[in-house]
């Protein structure tokens, strides 16, 4: 869970986190040596420098100075190498660790139920695997080795400067504590801001995803101008979450560099004085002094907002493991594979409920024989399409038993289940790739020559060879080059592909002109022909032919039976829908 009471920092999070490196382990101890080079490298330059100037430079020392400036160049070389392997390496293990992160985000994102995704914005799911997921890896690239490193050369210059004087030592630790201190307190409000800072980016994400989704409805219903009140609105909040670390970073940075300087300022004096009077301290003590106070302080500065960077990286790391952590699946315990399928479908008591207490399908029984048509009828809101959700096992049932030829469905690995039922919804959604791949969904076992046979056997062959490219065609983002109808043309061929022994046509026929119309019911008679198929519409016109249709209402079946005996029903529920529907078209 994110800490908010400005804890600064989470370690429960990141060790689980770190176990992430566990599979590039020799790099994640190759970068932690490089940074044990740094912080040696670091003390070595002020050493060098300091007996340059005094045992070279005030002696007068030619022959000596030539060594020492050589040797000064020779580390500057070998500390430039290993803050290129320190840099690079450290990077790579980020990326590394993030493209894991991303699979098994991913992966566990794609065995959620459908529930979840109905609750869930898209847009804030989309910055998790996204852009969260990069900033977790500012942690290996620019946070955590980055602070280990200078921590690292900080305790090595005290070191060092504790071993060359005590008394200009002691002068640096009476400011030291101040730096430390303003250095906490600007971590701790930094965590909290950052957070802020990922949630108004998360909102504006979803925001922004959701109108341009739906720009069609904003144009339609000019919305343009509340709309856009409300992104500035949203915008500014976005705003007013980086100006607050903004503002944490005007405050602290500027102590920072005064402490630095108020430092120096009395090593100079207090050092210059004991030098002048001849004390153990010399000039170069005191010039190696002045160069190990400015990287002392330089990395407590720069820890800060590396600590910004971590910071970042935890929260991100927060909300992705929220996901990670997230039991929204669909238990996959069955172990029976199905096989030679007759289609046989049986809903026995079954009882559904989206919200609990509130009931979808309060107890609904019926058959479906095997290579039946069966349509089910009835007014938005009755269940209809709650059923076909339930056969597929988008959603679990809270009591009853579906089952497919006598087997409970429970009982049936879930991908052998879904891969033997095929559905065909009202909304169809296309990628943006081909219509080739997009009838395929790119299985590899399903070729071009069959996709063009199964078009010619349902009669949308050549609607798609007159398009540019042919199957080649791209349709763009949601099929967004395509009509509504073609759209649904591709769906019953992506069906009808798969050669499913279930098929689930969805108000297939809804929304289409008639010419589209005619071709998905001659496609319909095609793909339907000897194999079970449950049809759901509101068109009762399209469903005569059916070999039983099952009225519902509220939740439960009112009426079974053939189109003639519906009819045959005084003030029947399916006979008013009928008469409502053929006095709407008289009219």
């Amino acid at each position: 869970m994110a800490d908010k009471n400005g804890k600064a920092f989470d370690f429960k999070l990141f060790r689980r986190l770190i176990t992430h490196t566990n599979p590039y382990r020799m790099t994640f101890y190759f970068v932690a040596f490089a940074a044990i080079l740094l912080s040696i490298f670091a003390v070595l330059r002020p050493f060098l420098l300091q007996q340059t100037i005094d045992k070279t430079i005030i002696p007068r020392d030619n022959e000596l100075l030539v060594f020492f400036v050589s040797a000064m160049l020779v580390v500057l070389l070998l500390e430039v190498i290993s803050q290129f392997l320190f840099i690079y390496f450290a990077n790579w293990l980020g990326q590394e660790v993030i493209r894991d992160i991303r699979v098994q985000l991913f992966e566990h994102m794609l065995g959620f139920k459908k529930q979840y995704y109905d609750k869930s914005a898209v847009g804030r799911l989309v910055t998790r695997a996204v852009s969260d997921i990069e900033t977790i890896a500012s942690i290996f690239s620019q946070g955590l080795f980055m602070i280990i490193s200078d921590l690292l050369k900080m305790s090595v210059i005290l070191g060092y400067m504790l071993y060359q004087s005590w008394q200009l030592t002691l002068l640096v630790l009476l400011v030291l504590p101040l730096i430390v201190y303003a250095t906490r307190i600007f971590q701790q409000k930094m965590k909290t801001a950052f957070e802020e800072v990922r949630t108004q980016v998360s909102n504006l994400n979803s925001f922004v995803q959701e109108r341009i989704t739906g720009m069609k409805i904003v144009q339609l219903f000019t919305r343009e101008k509340i709309e856009y009140d409300n992104f500035r609105a949203i915008n500014e909040k976005h705003k007013k979450g980086w100006i607050k670390t903004v503002w944490y970073n005007s405050i602290f940075f500027p102590i920072a560099e005064m402490s630095s300087s108020v430092t120096i300022g009395l090593i100079v004096w207090f050092g210059g004085l004991k030098a002048a009077q001849g004390d153990v301290i010399t000039l170069g003590v005191v010039i190696a002094f002045v160069e190990l106070v400015q990287m002392l302080f330089r990395p407590l500065r720069q820890i800060a907002d590396k600590f910004n960077s971590l910071q970042m990286g935890m929260v991100a790391a927060n909300r992705v493991f929220a996901i990670l952590d997230t039991e929204s699946k669909i238990e996959n315990d069955g172990k029976l594979l199905l096989e030679n399928v007759k289609g046989r479908i049986t809903f026995e008591d079954v009882r559904f409920s989206y919200v609990a207490s509130e009931e979808v399908l309060k107890g609904i029984s019926f058959n479906v024989n095997a290579g039946q048509t069966v349509a089910i009828v009835g007014a938005t809101g009755a269940g209809k399409s709650t059923i076909i959700n339930l056969l597929n096992r988008f959603y679990e049932i809270d009591s009853g038993v579906i089952s497919i030829d006598n087997t409970n469905i429970q009982d049936i690995e879930l991908t052998s289940l879904r891969r033997n039922i095929a559905v065909v919804l009202q909304d169809v959604f296309l990628f943006a790739d081909t219509i080739l791949n997009n009838i395929t969904l790119n299985n590899a076992s399903i070729t071009e020559e069959q996709v063009q046979l199964a078009a010619k056997e349902i009669g949308i062959h050549d609607f798609i060879m007159t398009l540019p490219n042919g199957y080649q065609y791209n349709v763009k983002e949601r099929g967004a080059m395509l009509s509504s109808g073609q759209r649904q043309l591709i769906s019953f061929l992506r069906a009808y592909v798969t050669e499913p022994s279930i098929l689930v046509l969805d108000e297939a026929t809804s929304s289409i002109d008639s010419y589209s119309e005619q071709l998905i019911q001659d496609a319909t008679d095609k793909i339907t022909e000897g194999r079970t198929s449950i049809v759901i519409a509101h068109r009762l016109a399209t469903i005569k032919n059916a070999d039983k249709i099952i009225v519902m209402n509220q939740g439960e079946i009112v009426e079974q039976g053939t189109h003639n005996e519906l009819l045959e029903i005084e003030s029947g529920y399916y006979r008013n829908l009928y008469e409502v529907q053929f006095a709407t078209v008289i009219e």
